[in-house]
């Protein structure tokens, strides 16, 4: 890749792939917070996109469409798209020689692309061969506090119960709820159409499709992912996920058992210690982290630690974390970070 070996002193080329939507919108304003060194930026998106444009830096960006050719020159691009779309797409980047960050779920369990969370496998991305892949926004969240207590107990079986917001669903999600808690709130009917059912005032413990086993293909990710990127072949995980009314910020309720006991004290302060992390735990002022809070901000929270009643190896903690930003698009800007000359 141009950038790894140029001086990026003048910035580079860089692509955002479903730039429209929520979490291409949200690279793009991570890019700009960031100081990304970007020279010139190309911004894609659906077909019926074609003709708008986007906002970067004050500019107004015209909205491109993905073709052959339409991506030389570019260093780094970031991929927004659905898994179907990053398939299709990444062949056509790849062939004109940018680098690709993908957030989708296309290339995540490929054992030549690397799964990167920066805080944790920041070396598996200097292994890539074009393609580096950010994890699923709820493993994100949910692997940022399990690899400090790792480090401290070594894990052996993780409990994980996410809370997940509508944007998780995209801008359709987000919509859902607003327009069904408008409705609610005039007495009016309340119709779903992007949810199973209703999801203002209602919890739904299914994300995506049922799998024969029981299981959805969402919990069948956060298995998958956490244990790449632990490098855990064998680690035991329970997943259960629930799509809950509110916008933005994926919840997890998180059980961790480990082979050496790791107190409640010093499980405060090793997750204290570690890089984009922050403790809140204080239940006597009722201080402990919500979605209300930690929306916005790129660190992920943790609180409510104790011990497990019922094992005396195990820890109890509930942890937020913003996923459009940690969980999707500051991840992968950390990651293209990684790839930059130091």
């Amino acid at each position: 890749m141009r950038s790894v070996d140029a001086p990026v002193a003048n910035g580079i080329t860089v692509a955002v792939v479903g730039a429209t939507g929520a979490a291409g919108q949200t690279t793009l304003k991570i890019l700009e917070e960031r100081k990304f060194p970007v020279r010139e930026l190309r911004a894609f998106a659906s077909e019926r996109s074609v003709g708008k444009s986007v906002t970067f830096k004050g500019d107004e960006i015209p909205i491109r469409r993905v073709e052959a050719g339409a991506f030389k020159g570019v260093d780094i691009a970031f991929c927004s798209a659905g898994s179907a779309q990053a398939k299709e797409y990444a062949p056509l980047i790849r062939k004109d020689g940018a680098v690709i960050v993908d957030k989708s779920n296309a290339f995540r369990m490929d054992p030549k692309v690397p799964l990167v969370v920066p805080e944790i496998n920041p070396g598996a991305a200097r292994r890539h061969d074009g393609i580096l892949s950010c994890p699923n926004c709820t493993t994100i969240v949910t692997v940022m506090p399990l690899k400090p207590l790792h480090d401290a107990g070594r894990l052996t079986r993780v409990v994980a119960t996410s809370f997940q917001a509508v944007s998780g669903a995209g801008v359709n999600g987000i919509a859902e709820l607003r327009e069904q808690t408008l409705a609610w709130a005039k007495g009016e009917a309340v119709a779903p159409r992007h949810f199973a059912h209703q999801i203002a005032f209602n919890l739904l413990p299914q994300i995506d499709a049922f799998q024969p086993d029981g299981y959805t293909g969402e919990e069948k990710k956060l298995v998958d992912e956490l244990r790449k990127i632990l490098e855990l072949p064998e680690l035991r995980v329970a997943p259960t996920t629930v799509r809950v009314p509110v916008f933005t910020c994926h919840s997890i309720a998180v059980n961790a058992e480990t082979e050496r006991k790791v107190t409640v004290a010093e499980a405060r302060q090793v997750f204290e210690r570690f890089p984009g992390l922050k403790l809140w735990d204080e239940p006597a002022q009722q201080r402990y982290p919500m979605p209300i809070a930690v929306e916005g901000q790129d660190d992920c929270f943790v609180g409510r630690i104790r011990e497990d009643l019922s094992h005396d190896r195990a820890l109890n903690f509930w942890v937020v974390g913003d996923q459009l930003r940690k969980g999707a698009a500051t991840n992968a800007v950390q990651i293209a970070e990684l790839l930059l000359p130091s």
